[in-house]
């Protein structure tokens, strides 16, 4: 495959993944947080500030997952290097 084109790819995966993670964020704190039933067109002190927490709990998961995910991938790699070495 052409390396523009992978490069075109993974952006292009990338910005889908991370839409599909705003739009989970948004359904999981919305629910979490708005009451079904609108009382007010504005939202409430306890609504924001339940909604500004869930938000960054959200992106604080995401965050440390994509560390870990990374940091197992180049564990990975490494372990791939060693057993090509070991049998070539």
């Amino acid at each position: 495959m052409d390396p523009v084109r992978a490069q075109q790819l993974a952006a292009e995966l990338e910005v889908d993944m991370m839409a599909d993670m705003y739009n989970r964020m948004t359904q999981a704190c919305h629910r979490k947080c708005v009451p079904p039933h609108y009382k007010e067109p504005e939202l409430s002190k306890g609504e924001s500030v339940c909604l500004d927490r869930c938000v960054a709990k959200y992106l604080e998961v995401h965050e440390r997952m994509g560390k870990k995910l990374t940091e197992l991938s180049l564990q990975d790699e490494e372990l791939l290097k060693r057993v090509q070495q070991g049998s070539g």
